[in-house]
């Protein structure tokens, strides 16, 4: 009997996207018919794929194969779901993948006093959203909240054009909206300077490769964080406890007495406090703390957090 073939990588999509614009630009050199001409042969080869992929979702839907739990399946996986919307095949809405979007970030948010209300989508690719709360003062407020929320669309939902953000009612206690709406770009396409949003994506490759139940820190850029993975979900973290405010360096990830698999708790080596990843960092021991969460993507195997843009002196 054969000794059954291992199962080859996921490629680097972002790396391939990269050569293969690299390679148009190039082909440029030899003119304008060229680049066409290479335009066209790139074209045909997606549209090739693009319509191979939906004769085969035709096929499984059918021949009855194609019910709910594998769509979502499908969706969970980001180089199927990702081939899936470039050509148009994606199983679920935009409305419902703006909605899962905002459902990833609403622990992050939710560690900032704050929640997020989608109102609407429009036909035009506006999403329109309503912020609630108000931010609790903690230092990385509305520059890695704005990038949350924005980031976790674009991934989820690139045909959104434009968010409009509008303020909850105001309340009778002080304090304002979780984020102005000026605070908020209203074109994804736009990418601001450093300068203007005071924060960026850094691709962290360290945390791609943490296995289930790890914890590490590793220093992005100028900032020390902390990562851990718990299943297939990666969470990333400012590395100070919020208790003795010591490096979480050596933390473990334990079990909650009681709690179901996956219901882990991180411990600070020094002090003992138990934070609950899964629910941004909550403090257990003293329900007013939590860890400074980082808003986290993951991108096919890369995985990028948003961190403060050094301040020049």
């Amino acid at each position: 009997m054969a000794e059954p073939e291992q199962a080859q990588e996921s490629p680097d999509l972002r790396a391939a996207g990269e050569r293969i614009d690299a390679l148009l630009t190039a082909s440029a050199s030899g003119g304008v018919v060229a680049r066409e001409r290479a335009e066209e042969l790139v074209r045909l080869v997606t549209d090739l794929y693009g319509a191979g992929l939906e004769r085969f979702m035709e096929i499984l839907f059918e021949t009855r194969r194609l019910d709910d739990d594998l769509l979502d399946l499908l969706a969970q996986d980001d180089l199927i779901a990702s081939l899936l919307l470039v050509h148009g095949l994606h199983p679920h809405g935009i409305e419902t993948r703006v909605e899962q979007a905002l459902e990833s970030v609403r622990p992050y948010l939710g560690s900032h006093g704050g929640d997020v209300e989608l109102l609407e989508v429009t036909e035009e690719g506006t999403a329109r959203l309503r912020l609630l709360g108000s931010c609790d003062g903690c230092p990385s407020s509305s520059v890695t909240l704005k990038l949350a929320v924005e980031g976790a669309i674009e991934a989820a939902a690139p045909e959104i054009v434009v968010i409009e953000v509008e303020d909850a009612a105001p309340a009778e206690e002080p304090g304002g909206a979780l984020i102005s709406v000026d605070s908020l770009r209203s074109r994804l396409g736009e990418r601001s300077t450093d300068q203007d949003t005071g924060a960026t994506w850094h691709t962290v490759p360290e945390l791609a490769e943490i296995p289930p139940g790890a914890v590490i820190t590793v220093t992005a850029g100028q900032t020390a964080l902390l990562g851990c993975r718990i299943g297939s979900d990666v969470y990333a973290f400012h590395d100070r406890c919020a208790r003795c405010e010591a490096s979480l360096a050596g933390a473990g990830l334990a079990r909650r007495m009681g709690g179901a698999v996956g219901d882990a708790l991180l411990r600070c080596p020094t002090c003992q406090a138990h934070y609950d990843v899964r629910r941004a960092g909550g403090c257990v021991d003293v329900p007013e703390l939590h860890l400074d969460p980082l808003p986290l993507l993951v991108n096919g195997q890369d995985v990028s957090v948003a961190l403060p843009t050094p301040v020049d002196a």
